[in-house]
């Protein structure tokens, strides 16, 4: 298991478990960060990463893709 932050561009992952308090895995979990998905980074800018999940992008922040393993 790794952050997604180590994840290269363009490779399916497959999340594993998405860490955080209670709040943040809610969030991550409403914007389709679940375990069993998958997702695909798309690029890295400036530490914000925009990830494809669920067929739909999304950026997030580098401290967000930390709490989600793949």
């Amino acid at each position: 298991m790794m952050p997604l932050t180590m994840a290269k561009c363009g490779e399916v992952n497959f999340i594993k478990k998405v860490g955080g308090k209670e709040d943040i895995r809610r969030f991550l979990e409403s914007l389709g960060f679940v375990a069993g998905g998958n997702v695909t980074v798309i690029s890295e800018n400036n530490g914000n990463i925009i990830v494809n999940v669920k067929e739909s992008r999304i950026a997030i922040s580098r401290e967000m893709a930390n709490k989600i393993m793949v």
